[in-house]
């Protein structure tokens, strides 16, 4: 078989399929963004409390 003849390999893409939602540097989180541990905190009562109500 004459390997020479089949044509070189296509490179990658290097792309993701698809965006995400929360992706960095988008509106909903830029790059600079950083939470603070109060509002960590916070967030994990708060699901805490939801879980425990239903």
């Amino acid at each position: 078989m004459d390997y020479s003849r089949m044509g070189g390999q296509k490179p990658g893409r290097n792309a993701p399929r698809h965006s995400e939602h929360n992706a960095k540097g988008t509106a909903k989180n830029p790059y600079a963004k950083r939470d603070t541990k109060a509002d960590l905190l916070a967030r994990m009562k708060k699901a805490a409390a939801a879980k425990k109500d239903g």
